[in-house]
């Protein structure tokens, strides 16, 4: 006699369950690889707008050789003139003069004062050395008087401009 074998149609709760849970964990990986890129997306901005700030502040010193040190922190506006494009992001940049420590010539520098989100400033320590970011600086009458290389306990990051 034979054995007539029932054809299976679909699938089983644990097959069913199996694929799910697989799409969970590679969901949650690829969270856990969008949220570092944002973090290195925001570093990369703020450095793009610092280099852009920089090299208006070489135009403007251009245009002013006369002028001895620029004293404000308002005095972004003087840059805009220079700017090709809109500053990205929403923080709050800086064009000030200083002295950097072992440095009395002193310069000028631009920075941002606020870097959020938090994963931002560690990827900004990475890259300190190769772009030149300063430290967050104190500022005792808008002027830098520390220049250790950037660290990603500060709150506001700076390049020399000048």
């Amino acid at each position: 006699m034979k054995k007539v074998l029932k054809k299976r149609t679909g699938f089983t709760l644990v097959e069913l369950l199996i694929v799910i849970i697989i799409i969970g964990i590679l969901a949650g990986a690829m969270l856990l690889v969008a949220g570092s890129g944002t973090d290195k997306a925001e570093a990369t901005k703020i450095v793009s707008n610092l280099r852009s700030l920089k090299a208006a502040a070489l135009m403007y010193y251009a245009d002013n050789p006369n002028t001895t040190a620029v004293t404000a922190t308002s005095n972004i506006d003087l840059l805009k003139q220079y700017m090709d494009r809109g500053l990205e992001g929403s923080g709050t940049y800086v064009f000030l003069a200083g002295s950097v420590s072992g440095d009395a010539t002193g310069g000028w520098f631009v920075g941002r004062k606020d870097i959020t989100p938090e994963g931002a400033k560690a990827k900004l320590e990475a890259v300190a050395t190769e772009t030149g970011l300063l430290a967050d600086a104190e500022i005792a009458g808008d002027s830098i008087v520390s220049g250790d290389l950037y660290k990603a306990t500060g709150a506001a990051v700076y390049m020399r401009a000048r």
